[in-house]
């Protein structure tokens, strides 16, 4: 059973920042895509950013520039740097990875309040 657990929302202002982390149970290295999504009170899941086992990344137009994605494999941990955080970026951000078989597996969720 694959497990992903979550880390280091909180509430902050404008502009600060903050890391979330996701840990898996099993070696990341076995999956095909890792990422983000987020979801906003009333609002759609949406994705974040995804990094697939190559390396590639695929970033949301609302955060290009200010998030940024990265793994660590002998951790079995993704990471997303958060900066520059606005009002409209208070969600719920969901860690997601999917397996070369394409199961997908979601973490339970962790909160991310950006006060203007």
């Amino acid at each position: 059973q694959v497990q992903l657990v979550e880390s280091g929302g909180g509430l902050v202002q404008a502009g600060e920042s903050l890391r979330l982390s996701c840990a898996a149970s099993v070696s990341i290295f076995s999956f095909y895509t890792m990422g983000w999504y987020r979801q906003a009170p009333g609002k759609q899941r949406e994705l974040v950013v995804t990094i697939m086992h190559g390396g590639g990344t695929d970033y949301a137009d609302s955060v290009k520039g200010r998030f940024t994605i990265s793994r660590d494999v002998a951790k079995s941990t993704v990471t997303l740097q958060l900066n520059s955080l606005k009002p409209e970026d208070t969600a719920v951000y969901y860690c997601n990875m999917i397996s070369i078989a394409g199961n997908a597996y979601w973490g339970q969720g962790t909160q991310v309040t950006v006060s203007s």
